[in-house]
């Protein structure tokens, strides 16, 4: 390994110990960067490598809210503007108990690689809190973001840093966030926040645009190697809206969702989760009882196997983990490998441990496709919301969907190029993050040292 890539990765192992969700993100980036440091001696003068792990903001707050019985709380919240050379900071907001700076940390630093890819003119940001949506009523939610934004407002903003949603926070959460940065702000600046509803400056097909733009992801690759999607069944981890999306726009191409899996175990269908009824119990379900899956084998009569994942079946052609980080271990791996299926198609952030992806991409039989690269079209309709709301426009579902199906095109196609520039053939994962850092590196030294 290149002396200086080396080096880099030995301090931020040791800086960050404590944070392995992070140390994870900055390994899996910088084991693709070898060839580029190579070519560029010049990153190791300025310390490009060692700046780009460090985020240019932090912020840490307490929210403190009342519940329903008049008892207070409180939880800690972040914000992590990590790198604003491409354009203002965009990501996401996450609220669950688990989050804590590691993985803030890490989201940032991926949305990082990840918005540069959409061709878009955004930054990389990300944040969240420990408080969990989960069980809490209407009322102790919108407090609860009310308070947090209270905290937040001061550092956001247009051209500043724009949220969004994720994990925890849907419509309903940055309704009651939006609401109050109004209110703090007295003014209408609908472009500060991203996931709005429609009938306040949201986009169209925002809810569906992550799993929408995976399966247009899948697209490009199947056609890279002679191959169409339909007919083929997938296997998906999750049921919210990302998953949700892969099934809708999965069955609409000639395919099929035939597994699914929650914390509760898994459910195999193999007539396939699509039509309006299945994918209409799904929103119901996931909305009264979000922690299982099995309602869905019981009202539809199909299989479900508790406490496990399907990872390893062999009746499935693509599986796509599309949950939560460090879903699929080596353990999983091994067998997903064994099974012969060809494509995996990571679609939630960091899905699968460094080590089980290393397994993954070793196998001749199959096509690993990047986290990265294939959930991009989330953050990229968020930024075409921003787009309409900056000129006052309002594009039809159809107008957003053909851009995102061009974007996700763009994203195969430039991740392809990269790795094929330094002679890795066909490494999707190589060149989505060869692509990613190259242009934010290009803007860092433009804009010289800072």
């Amino acid at each position: 390994m290149n002396a200086y890539l080396e080096r880099v990765l030995a301090d931020v192992k040791e800086k960050h110990s404590h944070e392995p969700e992070f140390v994870q993100a900055v390994e899996e980036v910088y084991s693709s960067l070898e060839p580029v440091i190579e070519k560029h001696p010049e990153y190791e003068k300025v310390d490009l490598l060692g700046r780009m792990v460090e985020p240019e903001r932090m912020f840490t707050f307490r929210v403190v809210w009342c519940d329903d019985s008049g008892q207070w709380h409180t939880n800690r919240g972040w914000r992590c503007q990590f790198n604003g050379a491409i354009g203002p900071y965009k990501g996401g907001l996450r609220f669950q108990k688990n989050v804590y700076e590691g993985i803030i940390k890490f989201l940032g630093f991926e949305q990082t690689f990840k918005n540069s890819l959409t061709g878009l003119p955004i930054g990389g940001g990300k944040g969240g809190s420990d408080f969990d949506p989960a069980g809490k009523s209407d009322a102790e939610i919108m407090r609860f973001c009310q308070s947090y934004m209270s905290a937040l407002y001061r550092y956001i903003g247009p051209d500043v840093d724009v949220p969004a949603g994720d994990m925890g926070v849907g419509a309903r959460e940055i309704g009651y966030l939006y609401g109050q940065y109004r209110r703090l702000k007295g003014v209408w600046e609908n472009g500060v926040i991203t996931g709005k509803g429609f009938s306040y400056g949201g986009s169209r097909i925002r809810p569906e645009a992550t799993g929408y733009g995976a399966v247009y992801y899948l697209c490009e690759v199947l056609k890279h190697e002679n191959d169409t999607i339909e007919g083929k069944r997938i296997g998906v981890s999750g049921y919210g809206n990302v998953a949700w999306g892969i099934m809708k726009k999965a069955a609409e191409l000639g395919a099929k969702v035939t597994y699914m899996a929650g914390p509760d175990g898994y459910v195999h269908d193999p007539d396939g989760i699509c039509g309006e009824e299945k994918l209409n119990f799904i929103l119901h379900m996931r909305a009264t009882d979000p922690m299982h899956c099995k309602p869905y084998a019981d009202k539809f009569g199909c299989k479900f196997v508790p406490d496990t994942k399907h990872w390893g079946a062999k009746d499935v052609d693509i599986l796509m983990p599309a949950a939560m980080q460090n879903d699929v271990t080596l353990e999983w791996a091994e067998r997903i490998a064994a099974s012969g299926v060809k494509y995996y198609i990571e679609v939630a952030n960091m899905p699968t441990t460094n080590d089980a992806l290393a397994l993954l991409r070793a196998q001749k039989h199959m096509i690993v496709a990047p986290c990265k690269a294939v959930n991009a079209g989330g953050v990229g309709v968020s930024a075409l919301e921003m787009s309409q709301n900056s000129e006052r426009l309002v594009w039809t579902a159809e107008e957003v969907d053909a851009q995102l199906k061009k974007m996700m095109a763009d994203i195969h196609r430039n991740s392809a190029a990269a790795a094929e520039a330094y002679g890795l053939g066909y490494d999707l994962v190589a060149g989505a993050n060869i692509a990613g850092f190259e242009k934010v590196a290009d803007a860092m030294m433009a804009q010289g040292c800072f």
